[in-house]
């Protein structure tokens, strides 16, 4: 019988491709991501004392992958590892290891930077030991992030607000954004005078702009009069070639700040999209910060350019990475097959896809060459003087690498053929009066470019900072545009105030630094986690006794308290800052930020049944009425929330009568239990108008349905009616009721591929996965 082997991914997608390379002998089977991690609960999690040992556990919902990974090594001679090249896939090799070594302790570790034939069977024919140091340096990143979040994280709950949380790199970022909303702040802008002279020569009017830009009006108008009342001579013509080189194939970072300005993706859609194209064999691993092409790479691009091209446009270029940090895979993101202009399922993949083949190959361009013209002119005949005008030009005269990269390119803008000393006559003199600007926010991209410049975070975390300080609400984007809150800006504040030290760039980038030491052997796990943890615990335990940061300084003055007229003080509250009047808890006198006075909430009467008083109040998400008074917060203790219900869609607070209060709070109503899933079917009415909801289905009410007349009979009907999808949505797939959320889990499709939702958001499924093999608890993976 044949030598048999079981390799073990951890990605489906990822295992069906290299299925297809390895034929009969090989069984290809695959984790779903990590299989082990730290509990939820600290208190557990670390052995401390023992020398930063993690205590990990099976992750949720893995016990039957493990199981199957179990029963599969057992029956085969040979187990090979072959998760992604990096830490991350390193740790993923060790943690499955540890769990199957058991059944089958004749385990190797795998890697490829790329999914095809040729890499795969070259990487199987040379396995290895797990590397420990570089699962170290994956560990220590692990625990020293949980440390570090947990231990501030509730300093912050005890001294600023409750749910508020803050990271080891997540918090100098934040740091960053903050440090640009004051500069902004601060920021005093100051006049200044634009002046263009429109000169003629013979028929065409060219306009001239004044190389000095005056910051008072009364010279603007001198300049503005000399002009109009002489004619002009052009003093000089400089003509001078230049030369654009072509950048380098991408790495992450560079990646996911090409693809937000070009293509406005997020850096998670960006990765999302890199990771489907690298399971498919379509690029390379697209974790990286090394822009270095193989040799078999640059020899695809330079016969493909000499084909298509020709010999005048090949110059073979070797790029290095300028971080002393390169510790991902080695060589940058670009194409496995150079002659495949586009591939990708999705419109997101093909998009992406362009990029990087047009990147990669431009790479091994000739630089473009470009004519750029300067024309100065200045009045003539006159004792009076002004500064000089110039016009700018720039044409390519040779595209190179452009010739690929087209979106590189800009425009060219010609100047008309003018020779020294010819006269001009000036038409009119404009003055635009402007002010200087405060400099910009940063984007997502801005924001990736400054954090690598400065050493903060790696390829693998990029995006993951980008979404967690966005989703604790301590940044939101408006277009690409990253603007800190006011949640935001007081934990940043406080921080600042007293962690200086531990977010500081400096500070930060030596300790990633650290961790790559740990990753190439240079330094021990336990070490650098003491040398770490030790002093930064004790500055936490001295920082127990500071004051709760109650206030955010002084208010407005025009805004004094409602009832007392004292001065008001700023406060962090759920829904961001308000005035609270500075004799609190004396006085309880408030005022939302824009001064609008805020009253005690009144019943507009009391319920006929219960007795207790009816409100009619305002939330996050819109205006309801409440059953009862709001119970006072007891600490350690959860109080039961009072019954609530919105308003239907359309009607205003005010009109709200006692009735109408009553019959709203008989939502939500209970129908019934479902036949098929045990899962309750509830009836009510919400922002977009009454429906029914079973287990995340939500069908809207029409017609003669009513939420407090529905019947459990008629719920049914409307369930089993086809849902009403969006256009071109197509329902694929049923696979059930997810345990945890208890919500359906279906399989869809559009134009852009298939994809689960969770929310409003579509998780897209691999290409390589069949719908067929797709079940609820692959599903469920998928959708963590």
């Amino acid at each position: 019988m044949s030598k048999q082997t079981l390799v073990i991914v951890e990605s489906p997608a990822k295992a069906k491709t290299i299925e297809k390379y390895l034929g009969t002998g090989y069984k290809v089977m695959s984790s779903i991501g990590h299989v082990r991690d730290l509990p939820k609960s600290n208190n557990d999690a670390v052995d401390i004392e023992g020398g930063f040992v993690p205590r990990y556990i099976v992750s949720p919902g893995k016990l039957k992958v493990i199981e199957g990974l179990q029963k599969a090594a057992k029956k085969v001679d040979e187990v090979l590892l072959a998760s992604d090249p990096d830490r991350e896939g390193e740790a993923i090799a060790w943690h499955v290891a540890e769990l199957v070594k058991k059944h089958n302790s004749n385990l190797k570790r795998v890697a490829f930077n790329e999914i095809t034939k040729d890499a795969v069977t070259e990487a199987i024919t040379h396995p290895r030991e797990i590397d420990m140091h570089l699962k170290e340096a994956q560990e220590a990143r692990r625990v020293l992030d949980r440390l570090v979040g947990y231990d501030l994280s509730g300093l912050i709950w005890k001294k600023v607000r409750y749910g508020l949380s803050a990271g080891r790199v997540q918090s100098p970022a934040l740091r960053i954004v903050m440090e640009r909303e004051r500069e902004i702040r601060a920021f005093i802008p100051e006049d200044y005078f634009v002046l263009t002279a429109n000169l003629a020569q013979s028929k065409e009017v060219i306009p001239f702009t004044c190389i000095i830009e005056p910051k008072e009006e009364p010279e603007a108008e001198r300049i503005k009069k000399i002009g109009e009342a002489h004619e002009w001579n052009i003093i000089s013509v400089k003509e001078s070639e230049a030369k654009r080189a072509p950048r380098p194939p991408f790495t992450t970072s560079t990646l996911q700040q090409t693809a937000s300005t070009r293509l406005g993706f997020s850096p998670s859609r960006t990765m999302g999209a890199a990771q489907k194209l690298y399971e498919a064999g379509h690029i390379t691993y697209m974790r990286t910060d090394s822009p270095a092409l193989s040799a078999q790479a640059q020899k695809q691009i330079i016969a493909l350019l000499h084909s298509d091209f020709g010999k005048d446009y090949v110059s073979p270029r070797t790029y290095k990475s300028k971080s002393k940090s390169a510790q991902e895979a080695h060589e940058a993101i670009r194409p496995t097959n150079f002659a495949k202009r586009s591939v990708g399922s999705t419109a997101d993949q093909k998009a992406l896809y362009e990029l990087i083949w047009e990147r990669a190959v431009a790479s091994q361009m000739a630089d473009a060459v470009l004519k750029r013209t300067k024309l100065l002119a200045n009045v003539t005949n006159t004792t009076e003087t002004i500064p000089d005008f110039a016009v700018n030009g720039s044409r390519v005269i040779f595209d190179g690498w452009l010739k690929v990269d087209t979106r590189a390119r800009g425009e060219d803008t010609e100047v008309p053929k003018l020779h020294e000393g010819e006269t001009l006559t000036c038409k009119k003199v404009d003055v635009e009066a402007k002010q200087t600007q405060p400099p910009s926010r940063y984007s997502e991209a801005g924001l990736i470019k400054e954090l690598e410049k400065r050493g903060i975070g790696r390829p693998s975390t990029y995006a993951s900072i980008m979404n967690t300080i966005t989703e604790r609400g301590y940044v939101t984007k408006e277009g690409r545009t990253l603007i800190p809150t006011d949640t935001g800006d007081v934990v940043s504040t406080f921080l600042e105030q007293h962690f200086a030290d531990y977010i500081s760039d400096d500070f930060t980038s030596e300790m990633e630094d650290e961790l790559d030491d740990i990753a190439t052997g240079e330094r021990s796990y336990v070490k650098t986690l003491s040398d770490f943890y030790t002093p930064f615990q004790k500055a936490v335990r001295a920082k127990e006794d500071i004051e709760k940061l109650t206030t955010l300084g002084a208010g407005p003055k025009e805004f004094p308290c409602p009832l007392c007229g004292a001065d008001m003080v700023k406060k962090l509250g759920r829904n961001g800052t308000f005035l609270s009047c500075s004799k609190f808890p004396d006085c309880v006198g408030a005022r939302l930020i824009d001064g609008s006075e805020v009253k005690p909430d009144e019943p507009i009467g009391n319920h006929p049944e219960t007795g207790e008083p009816i409100f009619v109040m305002n939330g996050r998400f819109g205006p309801y009425v409440q059953l009862g008074e709001t119970p006072e917060k007891i600490k350690g203790k959860k109080q039961p929330a009072p019954k609530r219900a919105s308003l239907p869609t359309g009607t205003k607070p005010a009109d709200v009568t006692l009735e109408d209060a009553v019959k709203y709070l008989l939502l939500p109503r209970e129908l019934g239990l479902h036949p098929k899933t045990d899962e309750p079917i509830m009836a009510n009415t919400g922002q977009f108008g009454p429906y029914i909801a079973h287990a995340g289905d939500f069908r809207s009410l029409k017609g003669t349905d009513d939420p407090y007349t529905i019947t459990f009979k008629r719920s049914l009907e409307i369930l089993l009616e086809p849902k009403q999808l969006r256009k071109g949505e197509k329902l694929l797939k049923e696979l059930g009721v997810n345990p945890k959320t208890k919500k359906l889990v279906n399989v869809y499709e559009s134009k852009s591929g298939r994809y689960l939702k969770k929310g409003f958001k579509r998780i897209g499924i691999p290409d390589s996965m069949q719908t067929d093999d797709i079940t609820l608890e692959v599903a469920i993976e998928l959708l963590k």
